[in-house]
């Protein structure tokens, strides 16, 4: 593609920052907007799997991410009441020589970390609310709420769940309340003292909306707990909204005392309603494309949702190198990752991945620095 050319990506979010990282390495000139005044430590805890670790290798973030994360050697599926282990799945050295690199688990905000620092301070712009963007043929101007403007010869909306690219796009389409909210806590390993703490463990519930997942994260130092229960109503979804620990607990009274133990030693959760999307037949419009969460958001159970995000920015950094114009660029991009990103999304709503044994290879094993571009 002509080097000349200024992609503007909207949303500096996991997607948004890690493809302008790899278009940065291509020799593209890129400029992020963001609606937050600044970068915060927001979230929780999020899981690495091989084919997201390929990824942030590939753009130099491997000794970073490492550095405060835990590596897992197995992921165990256990039910909630008997404590029956139902699925073992190797990770640790296994994963590493199986896929090329192993699953890590770590904090949400050290992964953003590693990605903020490796994007130049003076390409992204903060408190750049985009309120309306004009497709102008080769071209397309983004307009902001503070009343500026851009000029830039395409556009990547990496702006969310709640993207507002995905509606100029498309039009209005609300996300759909899944049922069920989200309950996430962090304790100190101390307060587990004697457990056997080191395997990424999910309880799976009587319903699909019960269930209760957890790991350790900062190297071991920090325990991770991420649990579902059905709501009646949706609530806006939040990284800091305090949960009720209480409700929590008299939820999953009756599950196994392993996972009891947990629980207790939790004095505080926060909560966010949880919403899903179907997948889209095309993610692209004039010069606009889409990546991440704004064109495939997905429920949290394959672990994948920042993943897809991740695989999306190589393979459209590759589709842009190897691409004379933007527009086959998008076109190729596109048509690379719907088939996949689609399978996962809908594997992910339906929340069944590894319940019983199963071959995680054809997720975990996907190489986006390799595959085959279409």
């Amino acid at each position: 593609m002509k080097s000349n050319n200024t992609i503007a990506v909207v949303g500096a979010g996991i997607s948004g920052l890690a493809v302008a990282i790899a278009l940065q390495k291509i020799g593209t000139h890129v400029e992020v907007f963001e609606q937050a005044g600044a970068f915060k430590r927001v979230g929780a805890a999020i899981n690495m799997t091989p084919n997201a670790v390929k990824v942030l290798d590939g753009l130099g973030l491997g000794k970073s991410i490492r550095s405060t994360a835990h590596i897992p050697p197995y992921r165990i599926s256990r039910m909630w009441d008997t404590g029956l282990e139902t699925s073992r799945v190797e990770l640790g050295d296994t994963a590493q020589k199986r896929y090329g690199a192993p699953t890590l688990l770590m904090h949400r905000a050290d992964l953003l970390t590693a990605l903020e620092g490796s994007v130049p301070p003076n390409f992204v712009h903060m408190n750049k609310k985009l309120i309306r963007l004009k497709n102008e043929g080769n071209s397309v101007i983004l307009s902001f709420e503070d009343g500026s403007s851009f000029v830039a010869d395409g556009v990547i909306g990496a702006d969310g769940i709640h993207s507002i690219v995905r509606e100029q796009l498309f039009g209005p389409e609300a996300p759909i309340f899944a049922g069920m909210s989200a309950y996430r806590s962090i304790i100190s390993v101390q307060l587990l003292d004697g457990k056997n703490l080191n395997n990424f463990v999910k309880w799976w519930g009587p319903t699909p909306q019960s269930q209760i997942v957890m790991f350790l994260i900062n190297r071991g130092k920090e325990f991770f707990v991420f649990a579902t229960m059905p709501e009646v109503s949706g609530g806006k979804e939040s990284w800091s909204k305090e949960g009720d620990i209480g409700a929590l607990r008299s939820h999953f009274g009756k599950f196994h005392g392993d996972a009891k133990a947990v629980l207790y030693a939790c004095d505080e959760t926060l909560q966010t309603a949880l919403y899903e999307r179907n997948p889209l037949s095309r993610w692209s419009e004039g010069a606009v494309t889409l990546i991440g969460d704004a064109c495939h958001a997905m429920m949290p159970f394959m672990a994948q949702g920042a993943a897809m995000g991740l695989e999306d920015a190589v393979v459209l950094s590759r589709c842009v190198d190897t691409s004379e114009e933007w527009s086959t660029a998008i076109r190729r991009y596109e048509g690379t990752r719907i088939e996949r990103t689609s399978k996962i999304q809908l594997g992910s709503n339906q929340n069944e991945w590894l319940r019983e044994a199963g071959n995680p290879n054809w997720v975990y094993g996907y190489d986006a620095w390799r595959v085959t571009l279409d």
